[in-house]
């Protein structure tokens, strides 16, 4: 099954249903009918949905901003398309809400009231976003020998015996020149062995990206060769809702000695938050691409793959990778 590439850019959006009541904008003194709710996850998705002022779905996604991370964990299931289809989605993924009437927190000592306010008249910030100035930074970690030298050697061998089934790689929207390479997704021998040794050392990922440990359902693995001239543009790993549940994505780097190829650094953004969700920062960290060596990092975070430069043009010269993601 062939993975999939998501932008900033290529957002998905559910329209509201013909019929809804809207919200009364000109009156603000008017008792609100509607609320016009916009969801946005992780990776730039928006979901629109339309409920009443008092429905406890709004309680629920405004407290489980305001919660630590760690501290509420549940299964957010929403009704869409007039009950023809289901939004759903885990709490971690959640990065803010849009309301139309604006819709602010009353912070007091009974709890939290949710009530509309007039945009015309001054008023505090809703509790629990992130600041839009605010520079969230991206870790990343990154192992060298992370498997043996004789294991090293034997990979290389098997990639170059299986040239002929490696196939040129696709983006979920289809957009053309946004990633160039060739992949082979079926490779069993090798994605046991990957799989083995991140399993290995799930527990110090756990805690060197502060993660509450969980139950994996899924090591998804996908070797990959970029030659000269190919690229992955900007994108993030957990974006669809098909790939919502990936938690932390790796790359394994292999090559042949002496280096054939420059170029092909990983590059992962920090994040800003605008218009209450996540954005690429100006700022990145660039991962050079160390042979048998692995680097993990979240799936949320923009990354891109720089171009490569391999003078011979050959598949045995390309600059190797097993890649994948570690699923909730």
């Amino acid at each position: 099954m062939k993975r999939k590439g998501f932008t900033p850019q290529q957002k998905r959006q559910t329209d509201l249903q013909a019929g809804q009541t809207q919200p009364a904008a000109e009156n603000q003194d008017s008792p609100i009918e509607a609320v016009a709710v916009t969801i946005l996850l992780t990776g730039g998705q928006q979901y629109c949905v339309a409920v009443a002022p008092d429905d406890t779905l709004l309680q629920d996604l405004y407290q489980t901003m305001m919660a630590e991370s760690s501290s509420i964990k549940k299964l957010f299931q929403i009704s869409l398309n007039q009950g023809q289809s289901m939004l759903a989605f885990h709490s971690s993924q959640l990065v803010g809400v849009i309301t139309e009437p604006p819709l602010l927190i009353e912070n007091n000592s009974t709890g939290q009231n949710i009530t509309g306010q007039n945009l015309n008249q001054p008023s505090q910030s809703p509790v629990g976003l992130p600041t839009a100035t605010s520079t969230l930074v991206s870790e990343y970690w990154q192992l060298d020998s992370f498997l043996s030298a004789e294991e090293h050697q034997a990979l290389l061998d098997y990639v170059r015996q299986h040239e002929s089934e490696f196939e040129s790689t696709t983006t979920f929207t289809g957009v053309a020149n946004y990633r160039e390479s060739v992949v082979l997704y079926s490779f069993p021998e090798y994605m046991q062995l990957i799989s083995q040794r991140i399993q290995a050392i799930l527990p110090d990922l756990f805690r060197k990206f502060e993660i509450t440990p969980f139950e994996l359902s899924q090591i998804e693995a996908q070797l990959t060769a970029h030659n000269d001239g190919q690229f992955y543009k900007v994108h993030n790993d957990n974006g669809s809702q098909d790939t919502a549940t990936r938690e932390l994505t790796y790359v394994y780097y292999f090559y042949q000695e002496p280096k054939p190829f420059t170029g092909g650094e990983l590059l992962i953004y920090d994040s800003q938050v605008q218009n209450n969700y996540y954005v690429q920062a100006d700022s990145s960290k660039m991962v050079e691409p160390r042979n048998n060596s692995i680097v993990f990092f979240l799936s949320r975070y923009m990354h891109e793959v720089l171009p490569i430069r391999c003078p011979s043009g050959q598949f045995a010269d390309s600059r190797f990778t097993i890649n994948g993601w570690i699923r909730r």
